[in-house]
């Protein structure tokens, strides 16, 4: 008459049943996954960066392991977070590039935390199509970047109104793809970083005490644009903010296309660039803090597994890049750090890692079965890879990458321009050996490994087995940006769909 199997499963609810299952479900650990987006894993204090300051990431990575090769396989926005959600890599959940393709049918970290019994909560950027797609969770507040020409007012803007601030979040004239900084416009409690955290904090307490749960906890900083609260850009105003570093070679000719390289930010525009983006990494530091306290405060701080990390970085100006899309460190190489009581051990771990093994590793620690479908690996474990493939858009806009763990190669189609870099002696990319006759072995080892995991459309870029690519790119000046691609305007009343393609 209540609904038990003899198993101790409710039949109505597919939970563990309190009388049988609550004392294993309660002692299950919670985890709480923090992601960002466009953060370098070179940002943090703990990571040698001598200005950006990151205190609670700090104690994170003293408190855990921090993974010092952690690498988005492909960095840029849309796949990468579809790689962190389903541990799976862009040929398995089929994209490698910014497109708003429909969510693949693939187990999702979240649904892999329901089935066990875990309550899943999502707060901040999913970038998924449809917008309200859960993918797992049992609800999202979801935070889009006002990307309301896709048809959803997300639950920020939603707030802004409620406030009195209906179509407000742009009005500082930022752009959100672009690198000119000022503070933010509106009041601080309004920023929506704050928001975030905020929505986050009051989940975390509306949590069912009788379950663990799956948090999941997504700002869209330090992603242009570049705004963040006045406060915070003061901190580093009288800061000397270090300099872009610029390699001892030529930029490939695909770089001149790709949209990453913008002469035009220069002196102090730069700087202030470089300011605006570390206040916006500071904050989310601080707000991290506060949710951290509201888990403490719950009492669960104990049983909580933390990781920090990000969809990809940002070149920041670093050999006259800006932005995503690319393998030099500042934008493939992420932040990762595991955190919790629950490890048995502390420090830095070298290995090579992605976000592909973030889903595994959670579930391996919190004894739930991982899904056949994910490519990843667990990183507490003793299985380790010994290279590490990424790729990111297709044809002539293509780059590829093979890394070793201390060598790597960077791969463009478009002219057959293969860089090598040794990150153990040169770990800023100064240097590219590829034409040096002592790393010719290397060079030729990681493009047979690289040619070896090339598909599809890839394939035209061979002749007998060895790469030939495509034809080379024309230089040119930068194309007139006529639709201001990236910029926001009023949201209130909300825009109308998509007419042009300067989202």
């Amino acid at each position: 008459g209540n609904g038990r199997s003899r198993t101790g499963t409710c039949r109505i609810c597919t939970f563990p049943c309190t009388d049988i299952g609550a004392k294993r479900m309660t002692d299950q650990p919670n985890v709480l996954l923090i992601c960002t987006d466009h953060w370098p894993g070179a940002l943090m204090g703990e990571a040698g960066h001598s200005v950006v300051m990151t205190p609670t990431l700090d104690q994170l990575a003293r408190n855990g392991i921090r993974y010092t090769r952690s690498y988005s396989t492909c960095p840029v926005c849309i796949p990468a977070r579809r790689t962190l959600m389903t541990g799976t890599s862009p040929r398995t959940h089929e994209v490698n590039h910014n497109r708003d393709d429909p969510w693949p049918e693939l187990p999702t970290i979240a649904q892999s935390f329901r089935d066990a019994g875990y309550q899943a909560y999502a707060v901040g950027k999913l970038h998924v199509m449809p917008q309200r797609h859960r993918i797992g969770f049992d609800d999202v507040i979801l935070v889009e970047e006002g990307r309301t020409q896709w048809g959803v007012t997300d639950d920020y803007e939603a707030y802004l109104g409620d406030h009195g601030y209906a179509g407000q979040q742009f009005a500082g004239g930022m752009n959100n793809n672009e690198y000119m900084a000022r503070s933010w416009h509106l009041p601080e409690q309004f920023h929506v970083t704050n928001f975030t955290t905020e929505q986050m904090a009051r989940t975390i307490k509306r949590r069912d005490p009788t379950r663990p749960a799956f948090w999941y906890l997504s700002y869209t900083h330090p992603h242009p644009p570049l705004a963040p609260l006045r406060d915070y850009l003061e901190l580093y105003q009288h800061m000397e903010v270090d300099e872009p570093y610029f390699g001892e070679w030529d930029l490939p000719d695909y770089l001149y296309m790709g949209g990453n390289h913008r002469t035009l930010i220069q002196g102090e525009a730069l700087r202030l660039a470089r300011r605006a983006f570390y206040a916006l990494c500071t904050h989310i530091d601080h707000q991290i803090r506060y949710v951290l306290g509201t888990i403490r405060e719950e009492g669960q701080l104990a049983n909580t597994i933390i990781v920090f990390t990000s969809d990809h970085g940002d070149m920041l100006g670093n050999h006259g890049l800006w932005a995503k899309n690319l393998f030099y460190e500042n934008s493939a190489q992420v932040p990762l750090i595991l955190s919790g009581q629950p490890l048995d051990r502390q420090g830095v771990d070298d290995r090579l890692v992605c976000l592909e093994d973030i889903m595994p590793t959670l579930l391996t620690m919190c004894g739930i079965d991982v899904p056949d479908s994910v490519d990843g690996i667990s990183m507490i474990g003793d299985e380790k890879r010994e290279t590490l493939y990424g790729e990111c858009n297709v044809d002539a806009m293509a780059t590829r990458m093979l890394h070793d763990g201390r060598h790597k190669l960077i791969y463009y189609p478009a002219g057959n321009v293969s860089q090598l870099f040794d990150l153990e002696n040169d770990p800023c990319e100064l240097n590219d050996v590829a034409d040096q006759p002592e790393y010719a072995p290397v060079l030729a080892k990681l493009q047979k490994e690289m040619i070896a995991q090339l598909y599809d459309s890839d394939l035209k870029w061979l002749r007998d087995g060895e790469l030939v690519g495509l034809p080379r790119i024309e230089r040119s000046q930068p194309r007139p940006n006529y639709v201001f691609s990236g910029q926001r305007g009023t949201h209130w009343p909300p825009p109308q769909a998509r007419h042009d393609t300067g989202w």
